[in-house]
């Protein structure tokens, strides 16, 4: 039954141009948007950063989810997990899951996901084994991880990061396909399955046969989902208000304005109205004058007014960070030491910003209202943001304008998105905003990996500022090897790294870049709220395990 069932969907893809034109039950389809700037070609769990939104989560699933709102890790094609010894974690997985071809998954499909990032090191997570040993399978249901070095932390997080694949299919696909292939009808063991796509949208269609109907009792509620290309902010939020878009991942301005009005959903009532979602870092290039003075450096982060940002730009949609940048959730503010920070932090004050930057040597000789360097050398800096991306855009000519009001020269700079992210991975830049991977996690070491990134000549996985402590690196790597239950051990090296972070302020955390969430309830109800239900109302890719699904089940057809 489940082959044929199969053999109806290859079809259905077939003609999926088709399906396009087809009017579907709108008490039945969810239309949403946020998440897809072209026409859907990929669906390569291999290739994350590629993929329509939707694949993995929807159709290829975790071994774990992660649920940022109770600090919770989720069994999922897992139903548990833990350390043996110091150095063996094993698995136990799900019965009577199946893939979509009806092929039974085992730890024959955990095995080779793991084990084909060792074959091709041009798979994304195949640095993995230069700390991992081995993967053994006990029995179809239990597997069992070795290490030769366990990075705990690292290793929770990807429990939850690395999507499961069907053997008995990958393993005869090219290196070339794994690595660059579109897998076009993709089969996974996931709640929905590929329909059809075009130009400007992809659909799902709910798998009836889902294991989590039985297993966890829950359903999601759409039979479709109609994913959709929207050009603009100001698009979206027109068809929201006209009920054509259920669920926004947009950062749409005037949403305070207009929510009574139009009866938007978002999860707050009142501001900020979005969860936060992950932090926007002022980069500092520390390998260029004068950014690598860190006295130079305190002096921007006392001069910038980052409630100025949220009010007038955000409209007061986002929060502002704290000087560590810690998002607001358990798994990270755990470790947040107050003395530290009121020790050594940081806020907006021009007049300490002044101070810092006289007492430092910098003066300004020639009365331009501008300071030189001890050197007597110009001080001319730019900030950069992708053209384009207006709030970012509107956040830099303040912070431009607050550190000329301090006597910093410095201007505002919007290069195309292909020049910014040049600049920014090979470091010729002067300061640059950045949120990339500072995403909320169940672990404050993605956040620290991300700012204290190894040097190297591309910068593409954060330290975009090129910050060179080797202490900071080894108690980066101290916390990485700590195990996620020994929180005392932690604490002890997230006090010494706050300190560090503080003193030497490599980097400015600015504001908690919003969890964009608007909905319309003029077809479906009972969305994530403040007053619950308490889900991650999220659909970007790479998301979906944080909360999509059981959003998706507790959904109501008006």
């Amino acid at each position: 039954m489940k082959k044929g069932f199969l053999l109806l969907l290859l079809a259905m893809i077939l003609v999926s141009s088709l399906a396009i034109g087809q009017v579907y039950d709108r008490k039945e389809t969810l239309y949403a948007g946020g998440g897809l700037w072209s026409p859907p070609n990929n669906w390569n769990p291999f290739t994350p950063w590629a993929i329509m939104t939707g694949t993995n989560g929807l159709i290829y699933e975790y071994l774990f989810m992660f649920d940022p709102l109770s600090n919770e890790m989720i069994p999922w094609l897992a139903v548990g997990g833990g350390w043996i010894d110091g150095k063996t974690y094993e698995l136990k997985l799900r019965d009577n899951v199946f893939w979509t071809d009806g092929e039974k998954f085992d730890a024959e499909d955990v095995k080779f996901t793991f084990d084909i990032a060792k074959k091709y090191p041009g798979v994304h997570y195949s640095s993995m084994w230069n700390w991992m040993k081995e993967v053994e399978i006990i029995d179809p249901l239990t597997v069992r991880v070795h290490f030769t070095e366990p990075l705990y932390q690292q290793w929770s997080f990807q429990l939850y990061q690395l999507p499961m694949v069907p053997e008995h299919i990958w393993k005869n696909k090219t290196e070339a396909e794994i690595l660059t292939g579109a897998n076009e009808g993709p089969i996974g063991t996931g709640c929905y399955l590929a329909e059809g796509y075009g130009q400007d949208r992809m659909i799902y269609l709910r798998n009836e046969n889902w294991w989590g109907i039985e297993q966890l009792g829950i359903k999601p509620t759409p039979k479709r989902i109609v994913y959709l290309t929207v050009s603009g902010n100001n698009v979206a939020l027109g068809m929201i208000f006209k009920g054509e878009l259920d669920i926004s991942n947009f950062f749409l301005p005037g949403v305070p304005a207009v929510k009574a009005a139009y009866g938007i959903h978002t999860y707050f009532d009142g501001a900020p109205y979005m969860l936060s979602d992950n932090t926007a870092v002022l980069f500092l290039n520390n390998s260029r004058k004068p950014m690598d003075d860190v006295n130079f450096r305190k002096a921007v982060a006392w001069a910038i007014n980052s409630d100025d940002i949220v009010t007038r730009v955000f409209e007061n949609q986002v929060i502002r960070s704290n000087p560590l940048g810690f998002l607001p959730i358990d798994a990270w503010m755990k470790y947040y030491d107050e003395k530290v920070v009121e020790q050594y932090g940081f806020k907006y004050d021009p007049v300490v910003s002044k101070k810092t930057l006289a007492d430092a040597g910098y003066k300004d000789i020639n009365g331009d209202g501008f300071v030189e360097a001890p050197d007597g050398s110009k001080v001319e800096l730019s900030i950069i943001v992708p053209f384009g991306w207006t709030d970012w855009m509107e956040s830099i000519k303040i912070i431009a304008s607050n550190l000329k009001a301090v006597g910093i020269n410095a201007k505002a700079e919007f290069p195309d998105y292909s020049r910014y992210q040049d600049e920014l991975y090979s470091g010729r830049f002067d300061m640059a905003i950045n949120n990339f991977n500072s995403n909320l996690s169940n672990t404050v070491w993605s956040y620290y990996y991300w700012l204290f990134w190894d040097i190297r000549e591309q910068q593409t996985q954060g330290n975009y500022g090129k910050y060179n402590n080797p202490k900071a690196f080894e108690l980066m790597g101290a916390f990485d090897r700590t195990p996620v239950d020994d929180y005392e051990a932690g604490q002890k090296i997230m006090l010494e790294l706050e300190e560090l972070f503080l003193k030497e302020i490599p980097y400015v955390p600015l504001w908690f870049n919003g969890m964009w969430f608007q909905a319309s309830t003029s077809v479906w109800s009972n969305w994530p709220s403040e007053h619950g239900p308490h889900y991650y109302p999220c659909t970007w890719n790479g998301k979906w395990q944080l909360g999509g699904i059981f959003m998706l089940s507790a959904l109501k057809a008006e």
